[in-house]
């Protein structure tokens, strides 16, 4: 692999200075947009990976410009782009397309969400890009997946959330399917790509090939909502919309305290369930035929709400949750994210942590997925302007001053 510099100066691929990455020295090029995509790069930057984001010369990835922004800089690019050097390149034009492949020949990765078609039409298909790079992952996620009726369709998380499912079952009974108002589908396939790239690689230390992940950001959404299509199939069960409750166990649902907060409560044990009510002081409901199981205790759903949340409604947020974990039963607050970057336990985890941005200065976001206790992962530094390290990577895979100027001269970067 060619070496590419760090925004720091360093070389990307030079041992860091503590425990070396677990994903130190493979190649990343994302040429993904909104959402999933980019987050699923991210999440492998942020364990080592050298991810090298490619835009548009003419046209940034609208997640610069998504949501609010500080100083005319967009905040929300700040996490999804960190971790990634930025280039710009036109796949469309001859130049960009042939220095794509160059890039192609010597990564590991490449993610990309284009309507399926799109690469081929510009001689980026698989077909090139295996044939430059064997070894090579190629990353395809789209709303709907590469073939089939609606392959060809716009696909947004959104749609996703709806298709799945998700949408009807969540909300009020007598009310509306209800969306999520952030990017859950798009968040889920993420994961799930990245997921899928680090399969494909594990697979490529046996076969010494690389292949395609096809991933449809409808098809994890559908995963994790549970076994609703095993239900139905088997008991022509369709889950209605329950609000907070749910139909496997009770009490199960947010309540509101004398302060005006709110509380989360649940009790999938049994135990859990009858600390509950113990401490509500309602230990009779315990013996009642019913209360034995969880379906009994969700058909019973009035009863149980009516005896903790008239409970809860007396006391504090603070008195709530401190009577709950003294009895040692479930509740949790109900936060904003005030709530979250001011929690002890959020602060011993380093949940949320202070980056250094040349642009705004000390800023906070959340911090690594997860811990690794021998190579843990790191944010190196946030997201970086529209095509910052193009010269550095371009002129890293041998280019000269003269060839890059003649492609910025074509349009090409």
């Amino acid at each position: 692999m060619t070496t590419l510099p760090a925004p720091d100066g360093t070389q990307a691929d030079a041992a860091p200075a503590g425990p070396v990455p677990p994903l130190h020295g493979l190649r990343v090029l994302d040429l993904a947009t909104l959402f999933a995509g980019p987050l699923a790069a991210m999440m492998l930057g942020d364990f080592g990976a050298d991810v090298v984001k490619v835009e548009h010369p003419r046209r940034p990835d609208p997640s610069r410009g998504h949501g609010p922004a500080k100083d005319g800089v967009g905040l929300w690019w700040k996490v999804l782009g960190r971790n990634k050097r930025t280039i710009t390149l036109d796949l469309s034009a001859p130049g960009g397309r042939d220095t794509l492949l160059a890039l192609a020949a010597d990564a590991d990765v490449i993610v990309e969400n284009f309507r399926p078609g799109t690469l081929e039409r510009w001689g980026l298909g698989w077909e090139e890009l295996s044939a430059a790079n064997p070894r090579l992952v190629l990353a395809r996620v789209t709303g709907f997946g590469q073939f089939g009726p609606y392959s060809h369709r716009p696909g947004f998380g959104t749609l996703a959330e709806a298709m799945s499912g998700f949408a009807a079952i969540t909300g009020e009974p007598d009310g509306p399917p209800t969306l999520p108002p952030f990017g859950l589908a798009d968040s889920i396939a993420a994961l799930a790509t990245a997921y899928a790239v680090m399969t494909a690689l594990t697979a490529r230390t046996t076969t010494g090939r690389g292949q395609v992940v096809d991933m449809a950001i409808i098809e994890p959404m559908l995963s994790v909502i549970g076994p609703h299509a095993l239900w139905y199939d088997q008991l022509g069960y369709v889950q209605p919309r329950t609000g907070n409750r749910s139909r496997n166990n009770a009490p199960r649902n947010t309540y509101r305290t004398a302060d005006g907060s709110w509380v989360a409560v649940s009790t999938s044990a049994q135990s859990i369930a009858e600390r509950v009510l113990n401490l509500v002081g309602r230990p009779e409901l315990i013996d009642e035929p019913w209360f034995a199981d969880g379906a009994g205790r969700a058909a019973h759903a009035d009863v149980l709400d009516e005896a903790v949340g008239s409970w809860i409604a007396r006391r504090t947020r603070d008195e709530a949750v401190a009577a709950f974990e003294k009895a040692e039963a479930a509740i949790a607050p109900v936060y904003d994210v005030r709530d979250v970057l001011d929690d002890p336990q959020y602060q011993a985890l380093g949940t949320v942590t202070e980056v250094a941005d040349p642009e705004l200065g000390p800023i906070r976001m959340q911090n690594v997925l997860f811990r690794l206790s021998e190579t843990p992962g790191a944010i190196r530094w946030p997201g970086r302007p529209h095509g910052a390290d193009t010269a550095a990577v371009l002129s890293e895979l041998g280019l000269g001053s003269a060839e890059i100027d003649a492609l910025r001269e074509q349009g090409a970067v």
